[in-house]
């Protein structure tokens, strides 16, 4: 591989955010002072990757090691993969730029079965062997978990170690034998393998053959003694787990862009369709105490300003209401907004509803999954129609604008009837809010019901593409309506799902073909390409029907059979047949145990706090409105060099937002129902540009010392920024708008031609089209923008420049046009705004 540095790649891609690290609160070790090196890798964008929390969990678990180096690795975008291929890079880690190869072990995070292409193109990237068979001790070992690994036989020859059940119960465990290892003689990478089929939750795929007398690998035989069944890891008690109190905070916008508190883990509403209903039992809830003391904590290390409460089903939590008061009660001076996850309909308590009114209100979201009573019986979602139209009401008086609903197609014992009855209860609700007098506006959501492993449905037939297709289209027609928009998932797509969620080893080489013919990102709708993954099944034999239609008989194996989830398979068993007789099974919070299996009541067991509540406090928070009618005005300036220049400007204002946040500075807010604070940039600079001097003007609830204020600022920026002076403007007028600036540009690649610039010259005027702020072309002279122009050698000159119209006038437009460069020696160019105003 090259030894072209990131830096030099990063211009030419969207976004390159994405691949700069050094986000607040990540950590940087140094390599040669740890003995192991872990690379943590998610197989998606920065953006759904950094919002995933188990990531963020053993993150932190393993940075508290003092000899262990954590790192993380998500997948490249396309325009990304194409740099590092076109210029021989490997894919390097966020925190020091580390090829992905030289790490001793990769753990890759698995959510969805779709992002397997991006999984095998990671490790491609990254110079390693796909097959565990093809690695040595020269290569990293490649390790997985996630909800993915409860079936993991179709990825199984790809991974050396796969961890069932919750990571941060076993992965010390992991790395202490990892060390063990590695101070051995001669160590072998079976003898680790060894030492870790032996850890609880830890499925070595080497130690099983599929079976020679029949094709399908769904039988398989172990290798090791004793060793048939790979029990899943289970975190007993959430308060005695380590919790990440300072996560990192990403660049960009991630798709929860927000500090979010896991309150509890587990479901026992027995959702016979769900699969995280059944893998992460039993419901184990964080102490009130705990959740309040984390919050409190995060949001001092984060400078976030909206929360979410994480769960299966917050609503559920069995003292919701208290703590989400108790929040609201300390985040009134932090300004801080709770937002809610979908509440299960009938869960709205009055008094929850009370707090509610109180919340910022985006989209409702409940999720009936059938139309028909008979269906949601059949399934177990254990909700009436009384209860959505209640809660649907509900939401509306609330102050709701936008409701979302959720439905299924294909389901288990469907009928016409059930699918009709999906567009006939989306009209009644329609009706039923209109005749409140409100306008709402109704998104129903429309997805093919795929079958997954360990749950009662496991062994039926997912629905035909032909029928998942007719019974969408037959449900966007009949709900064409004003003010209803239907969206759906791709069929194909759920088919492609089905095979992976219940496939086998078979589908190996699949995987292999499908990433070369070129498919990435399957889960994204403008990437997806459903003839090449036929082509691919084609080329391997491979008949999808086997694993989406069957038979899935219950008298043989399956090929997850050897994953023990906890839930009994006689359980499972007992839930199909209920299911098809409509029986409801209820949730064993509210009554006896239902005998899932899970449970053995010593070690393992339901934890939750019913009766809890919150000591009295005096209250000496301000309130929203309580802002004085006092503030004060600075102007701050500072520096944007290095990385730094590759954050676009709204990306900058946030980070500057939160920075001022976490150091405790009394922002002056804005008056409405979203307040803002008053934070203001006198330039926004384009994506690239450094700078040796910026100004931003900062208003403040109460005064503070300059210098105070600029040392707490400092301490909480990130590397590439430095404030550089601050000064209490009082009833000073702020920095005015400079004319002119000055510009140092540095070519990466081409060069200047004084020709050019003595042809620029000479001309009388040179005419150029702009868009102005509004979006309409302007066209301006350049030569009365540009005061001067020195060329300091070929590669380096430094300008100045102004405006014509108003329209200001960049360097990128100067090196286009007078000098002929093309857009990609001009995005790798180090354009410097240079220190000095002219005014």
């Amino acid at each position: 591989m090259s030894e072209l540095s990131i830096q030099d790649i990063l211009p030419l891609v969207q976004m390159p955010s994405r691949y700069l690290g050094g986000e607040v609160n990540s950590i940087r070790k140094k390599w040669d002072a740890t003995r192991l090196h872990i690379a943590l890798a998610f197989p998606d964008l920065y953006e759904i990757a950094t919002s995933h929390f188990g990531i963020q969990i053993l993150y932190s678990i393993l940075n508290k090691q003092e000899s262990i180096l954590a790192e993380r690795v998500f997948a490249p975008a396309a325009d990304m993969e194409d740099q590092l291929r076109q210029n021989q890079k490997a894919l390097v880690s966020l925190e020091s730029q580390t090829p992905l190869h030289r790490f001793d072990i990769i753990g890759f995070s698995l959510l969805y079965e779709l992002n397997y292409t991006n999984m095998v193109n990671m490790l491609d990237l990254g110079g390693i062997p796909l097959q565990a068979k093809e690695r040595d001790e020269s290569h990293p070992l490649v390790i997985a978990g996630g909800p993915c690994m409860c079936n993991p036989e179709p990825v199984a020859p790809f991974f050396d170690a796969i961890v069932v059940g919750d990571g941060e119960a076993v992965i010390l465990q992991m790395t202490e034998a990892w060390m063990k290892w590695r101070t051995s003689n001669r160590p072998l990478r079976q003898d680790l393998l060894l030492a870790w089929s032996r850890i609880k939750g830890i499925y070595i795929p080497s130690f099983f053959d599929p079976a020679e007398e029949t094709k399908s690998a769904g039988y398989l035989i172990p290798k090791i003694e004793n060793y048939r069944k790979i029990e899943r890891a289970v975190v007993a008690d959430l308060d005695e787990a380590d919790f990440p109190l300072d996560p990192i905070v990403p660049f960009g916008k991630p798709i929860h862009d927000r500090l979010r508190m896991e309150i509890a883990r587990g479901c026992t509403r027995g959702c016979r369709f769900c699969q995280a209903g059944m893998i992460y039992r039993p419901v184990r809830e964080r102490h009130p105490q705990k959740v309040i003391d984390s919050i409190k904590r995060s949001l001092k290390g984060t400078g976030y300003e909206d929360l979410s409460l994480l769960s299966l089903s917050t609503g559920d939590y069995s003292c919701v209401a208290p703590l989400i008061k108790k929040i609201m009660d300390f985040g009134r001076q932090d300004r801080l907004a709770v937002s809610l996850p979908s509440l299960r309909a009938g869960s709205l308590t009055p008094e929850l509803m009370e707090l509610i009114k109180k919340v910022r209100k985006t989209g409702f979201t409940i999720a009936p999954e059938a139309g028909s009573q008979r269906l949601r019986d059949a399934i177990n979602k254990n909700i009436t129609e009384a209860d959505i139209f209640e809660t649907v009401k509900n939401a509306f008086s609330l102050g709701w604008k936008l409701i979302k609903l959720y439905f299924m197609v294909g389901l288990p014992t469907e009928t016409v009837e059930d699918v009709e009855a999906i567009a006939d209860l989306v009209k009644r609700l329609q009706k039923a809010t209109q005749q409140t007098g409100k306008r709402p506006r109704i998104n129903v959501s429309v997805a093919t019901f795929v079958p997954k492993p360990h749950t009662p449905f496991q062994w039926e037939p997912q629905i035909s593409l032909e029928a998942a297709r007719a019974k969408i289209n037959w449900l966007k027609d009949a709900l064409q309506l004003p003010g209803i928009q239907v969206k759906w998932q791709d069929p194909r797509v759920s088919m492609i799902e089905g095979v992976w969620a219940r496939g086998d080893r078979q589908l190996a080489n699949v995987l292999i073909d499908a990433w070369k013919s070129g498919c990435r990102f399957d889960g994204w709708s403008d990437f997806f390409d459903f003839d090449r993954w036929l082509a691919a099944f084609e080329k391997n034999e491979i008949r999808t029907s086997d694993f989406t239609v069957g038979p899935f008989k219950t008298e043989q194996p399956l090929a997850w059979e050897h994953i023990d989830m906890g839930v009994e398979r006689s359980f499972l068993l007992k839930e199909r047949k209920r299911a098809f007789e409509g029986e409801l099974t209820g949730d064993c919070r509210s009554g006896s145990c239902r005998s899932c299996g899970v449970c053995d009541f010593d070690r393992l067991q339901p934890i939750m706090f019913p009766d809890w509540s919150f000591p009295c406090e005096e209250k000496n928070t301000k309130s929203l409105e309580e802002q004085s009618d006092n503030s004060a005005k600075y102007l701050m300036r500072f520096k944007k060099m290095g990385a730094a220049r590759f954050l676009g400007h709204l990306e900058m204002v946030k980070l500057f937002i939160r920075s001022l946040r976490r150091a405790r500075v009394p922002l002056k807010y804005s008056k409405g129902f979203h307040p803002m604070p008053k934070i203001s940039f006198e330039d926004t600079l384009p994506m690239g540009m450094q700078s040796e001097e910026e100004w931003m003007t900062v208003v403040l609830d109460e005064s503070m010392a300059p210098e105070k204020l600029m040392l707490r600022l400092a301490e909480q920026l990130p590397e590439g920024f430095e404030i550089t002076g601050c000064m209490l403007l009082d009833k000073k007028p702020g920095a005015p708008e400079a004319s002119r600036q000055r510009y140092l540009v540095e070519l990466r690649d081409g060069f200047f031609n004084q020709k050019d610039l003595d042809s620029f010259f000479e001309n009388a005027e040179v005419k150029i089209e702009k868009k102005n702020k509004k979006g309409k072309p302007v066209v301006v002279d350049l030569k009365k923008a540009v005061t001067e122009i020195e060329l300091l050698d070929r590669f380096r000159a430094r300008m100045s420049l102004g405006r014509d119209k108003q329209q200001l006038v960049r360097p990128a437009r100067v090196l286009k046009t007078v000098f002929g460069l093309t857009e990609a020696q001009i995005l790798t160019a180090v354009i410097t705004k240079l220190k000095g105003r002219h005014v």
